[in-house]
């Protein structure tokens, strides 16, 4: 057998390191009221996040109508401009 095959494998992974995303659809945001600031509680409180995780994407999904400041670890550049578009905000947070 080539020593190559014999040796342990070792090395770097990233995966301990990665944050595992939730997401949320700007068509789910419906459920929230004209200028309401939405967060990770109060997805959590609308049922739209678990509690498995403090991560969340916000995506293009669906369509929007309301103004409303989001705050999100991550979001899509079809998200962000459909909600700025309707005067409302996009904030990512770290």
């Amino acid at each position: 057998m080539p020593l190559a095959r014999r040796i342990p494998k070792r090395g770097f992974n990233n995966k301990t390191f990665a944050h595992a995303f939730q997401t949320v659809n700007i068509g789910e945001l419906e459920k929230f009221a004209e200028g309401e600031r939405v967060d990770y509680s109060a997805l959590l409180e609308h049922g739209l996040v678990d509690k498995k995780n403090r991560y969340v994407k916000l995506l293009g999904g669906g369509a929007l109508t309301k103004k409303l400041h989001v705050r999100v670890n991550r979001a899509s550049k079809k998200a962000v401009a459909d909600i700025e578009k309707l005067g409302g905000t996009v904030e990512i947070i770290g």
